[in-house]
């Protein structure tokens, strides 16, 4: 008789045999295969990575011809499990040229990625030991989903009841930005958000409030009124001058991916690699905010589905998510109710889209994502505790 082990249950399977308890590191450096790509590394460290990566038990795949040193750069994507990575480390230790030396620290900070946390600005840490549930308020009488559009007079009731379903974080919004939608003023949308946060803050002290808006201006205004943290759909490039927003306040920011704006974005959706392409987008808006000192506490990644891509993009994205989990952020995954939904289930109206939702926040488990924004608190919830209670049951 044969069984199938997957990783979740190599401790156990080991433990069930009776290793020693010293060799139980030894195994899980071995337990899995790890596919990590480079990209854009010069020709001559490509062949000498996939050589030393052989070398060391594991193998490396580079482009026809790069050995013969045809292109002066090239992708190399290497196949092997962490014992095999630690030794191409001790190697790469060696051979500080053709860049080696930042791969080498780049696939060390992969390989030894450390407890990701978000620190707001009054000292209030968001830690991601189970993914976090974000419930989405939004102020504005044209979201694309009709039972989200909150009135403000009943807004505190309903995130009360978001917070009392399991809501770590609300996420309040004054302007649409379905696709097509159109922009409002700065002061409408001021006066849409403003009061709200102000009256959450006063009801709910606790709570974690996060403001939904590209303009530097509305976040200043809001974290004054009593945001903590800054959801910006464009990455800083609608509002220049919201880079040193972050700065100033020390606000933690979501970075989401999206090309033009939401009145034209859905003709921007060309993309040789699309997962790639967000991925490489949102690290360097990202390194953006380090180089002017903010650190990886403040900076979360969204890569924006629905927003500058089709259909087959956005499942693309939520397929492979994992390509974002490697820069040492968090990540936020929004899919809640979205089109993508619907059309993969046969166009399906947003009222109906529910458990297509419920099935993307399994995903952003399974993916190592770390937030998930949904219109559906407790559904949602109830969704990813269930699973990460199958996956991890000693941690209920």
């Amino acid at each position: 008789m044969l069984l199938k082990i997957n990783k979740e249950m190599l401790g156990d399977a080991l433990a069930g045999i009776g290793v020693h308890q010293a060799s139980l590191p030894i195994f899980a450096n071995k337990n899995q295969i790890l596919p990590l790509k480079l990209l854009q590394v010069r020709t001559p460290a490509a062949n000498i990575i996939k050589q030393e990566m052989l070398a060391a038990g594991g193998d490396a795949a580079v482009p026809t011809g790069c050995v013969l040193n045809k292109d002066k750069y090239s992708d190399v994507l290497l196949l092997g499990t962490r014992k095999h990575y630690n030794l191409l480390l001790k190697k790469l230790e060696l051979m500080p040229y053709f860049g080696m030396d930042k791969i080498r620290v780049e696939l060390e900070a992969v390989l030894n990625e450390g407890k990701l946390q978000t620190v707001l600005a009054d000292g209030r840490v968001l830690n991601y030991d189970k993914v976090l549930i974000m419930g989405i308020l939004n102020i504005t009488p044209d979201s694309f989903y009709a039972n989200s559009r909150t009135a403000i007079e009943e807004v505190v009731a309903k995130a009360g009841q978001m917070l009392q379903d399991g809501a770590d974080i609300l996420d309040i919004g004054g302007e649409s930005t379905r696709p097509g939608s159109d922009s409002v003023s700065a002061q409408e949308e001021q006066a849409r958000v403003l009061p709200v946060i102000a009256a959450l803050r006063k009801a709910y002290p606790q709570a974690v409030i996060s403001i939904d808006t590209y303009r530097a201006s509305t976040a200043r205004l809001a974290i004054e009124a009593g945001a903590d943290i800054i959801n910006d759909i464009s990455a800083m490039e609608a509002d220049a001058e919201m880079l040193d927003v972050v700065c100033e306040t020390k606000a933690p920011i979501i970075l989401m991916h999206m090309r033009g704006t939401p009145k034209d974005m859905q003709s921007q959706c060309e993309y040789k690699n699309v997962v790639e392409e967000v991925a490489v987008y949102l690290a360097e808006r990202a390194n953006l905010l380090r180089e002017r000192g903010v650190g990886a506490d403040k900076i979360i990644l969204d890569p924006g589905i629905g927003f500058a891509k089709n259909v087959e993009q956005n499942l693309l994205l939520m397929r492979d998510l994992h390509a974002l989990t490697s820069f040492g952020y968090p990540v936020l995954l929004a899919t809640s109710r979205k089109g993508t939904i619907g059309k993969a289930l046969g166009d399906l109206p947003a009222e109906e889209r529910l458990e297509g939702t419920l099935a993307a926040s399994c995903q952003a488990v399974y993916s190592g994502a770390n937030i998930v924004r949904v219109h559906d608190v407790k559904e949602n919830w109830r969704a990813v505790r269930m699973l990460e209670a199958i996956l991890c049951p000693q941690y209920i």
